[in-house]
């Protein structure tokens, strides 16, 4: 058995599609990777809010997936769409690394619980509403391309500090430029930070499928993440939308889930926590949508809608 992966070719992409192949040798199963460029990855000249959503870092690989031209994809879970076309699907989830934002740079000194101004450096339209809610005080500049460019433009003094996801700053062997680690009660992560996801043409073999799912799949994580994406599909969410939600299990029968939705200028934050029976993950995620809609999110999300 032979597996062609597809994937992006930052350093990250690539730590990730070696982490499967590992996985995979693990079952005595070969593997090769195929590297694409997304949208994502060659527009850097703009904010993800201002190229669209919707399938930036996945398109290209999922045309590839359709042709045969690879077997699996391999992505961040948090960049992939909040809903997937009829003719692919996400067979996988690998355990979640730890799922917090964290503050980078070569200044110590610098947190965001101090009143002291400085610049932070992001593309994340949720980190940046979020920034406006918590830390008024503060200054974002907008921060595109791979984690190591973004370091380098922190050190040519673009921005003071970068606020990043804490597992690729851990997988890329950053963990020394961590001055802070952000409370995931109040900046909670994007929908699926931290998990490595294997999306897959519904037309792949059966056997083959099968033992993918064997082999990477991690059932706890799956079952946090079917609750976290179900909630972004209901709010119809992508990454010019700055929701957020982070599922736990708080035993083996049971997921909590919070999320909830901030608006542009910081000034509207909804949170709210469900908990249900694990194989109820797909009716919490959307009960908890719905509850956001009712107390604002509606109002929320048609204002940013509007936005040019």
């Amino acid at each position: 058995m032979h597996i062609r992966i597809g994937t992006r070719s930052s350093r990250l992409a690539v730590w990730q599609a070696e982490y499967i192949r590992t996985i995979l040798k693990s079952g005595d199963v070969s593997s090769e990777l195929i590297f694409i460029e997304t949208k994502g990855d060659l527009v850097l000249d703009r904010s993800l809010s201002k190229i669209g959503s919707k399938g930036i870092f996945t398109q290209e690989l999922e045309d590839q997936l359709r042709d045969g031209r690879i077997d699996i994809a391999v992505h961040s879970a948090k960049d992939l769409p909040s809903t997937l076309p009829p003719d692919l699907e996400i067979i996988a989830f690998t355990e979640r690394e730890q799922a917090n934002d964290v503050l980078v740079s070569r200044d110590k000194t610098l947190s965001l619980t101090r009143d002291t101004p400085f610049r932070i450096g992001t593309s994340s339209t949720r980190r940046v509403a979020m920034l406006k809610h918590y830390c008024p005080h503060l200054t974002t500049v907008d921060m595109r391309g791979n984690l190591q460019t973004r370091i380098r433009k922190l050190d040519e003094g673009h921005c003071d500090a970068l606020i990043l996801a804490y597992a690729g700053v851990h997988r890329m062997g950053y963990d020394d430029l961590i001055v802070e680690h952000l409370p995931v009660n109040e900046f909670t992560p994007a929908v699926g930070q931290g998990s490595v996801a294997i999306e897959t043409a519904t037309s792949l073999d059966s056997q083959l499928r099968k033992t993918l799912i064997q082999l990477i799949n991690h059932e706890p994580t799956a079952a946090c993440l079917r609750a976290e994406r179900a909630f972004l599909a209901r709010l119809e969410g992508g990454c010019s939308i700055p929701s957020f939600a982070l599922a736990s299990l708080t035993d083996e029968q049971t997921v909590s889930l919070t999320g909830g939705l901030v608006s542009l200028d910081g000034s509207q934050l909804l949170r709210d926590t469900f908990s249900g029976p694990t194989p109820e993950a797909l009716s919490l995620g959307q009960s908890l949508a719905e509850s956001i809609l009712e107390r604002g999110g509606d109002e929320i999300l048609q204002t940013i809608r509007e936005q040019p």
